[in-house]
């Protein structure tokens, strides 16, 4: 929703498994939001603190929220919750709703969630959770595009 939460935890942890696949010349990785809450600001730094303690830095990010020109130019979009796909649905020119995903249809280890809770309004251990989820997520994402290509 304001990219300092979930989708900035993703890109990182999907620019690190991309990185340690040797494609991160080939595979870009961005995130954004798809409201305006919070442009520019770093991401929140319960999601830095659990990230680094994984060895994901975070401190260069900085939210932004989805263009236009992103359906164009990335070939997954993907929500980490129903809410968002709507709105990225309602924004996404009608060439490009293929592109349109949820993260989580990738995940094996936690098949049972359709959606990335967003853990802003709880504790630590959402943060960690939220981590579990799009690492394997991630993993699985990665794998898809190597079969598609």
């Amino acid at each position: 929703m304001g990219n300092i939460c979930r989708s900035p935890t993703a890109e990182v942890v999907f620019r690190h498994q991309v990185k340690a696949a040797g494609l991160e010349k080939v595979i870009r990785t961005d995130s954004a939001g798809t409201h305006d809450f919070h442009v520019g600001q770093s991401p929140d730094s319960r999601a830095q603190s659990a990230a680094i303690q994984r060895g994901y830095d975070m401190k260069e990010l900085r939210a932004r929220q989805v263009h236009l020109k992103d359906f164009n130019t990335f070939h997954h979009i993907l929500a980490m919750d129903k809410h968002n796909f709507s709105i990225l649905n309602q924004l996404c020119p009608s060439q490009h709703n293929h592109k349109l995903g949820m993260l989580m249809q990738y995940s094996k280890k936690f098949s049972e969630y359709e959606e990335v809770p967003d853990p802003y309004f709880g504790g630590y251990w959402g943060f960690e959770k939220v981590l579990n989820m799009i690492e394997d997520a991630g993993q699985e994402l990665l794998n898809h595009i190597c079969k598609e290509n």
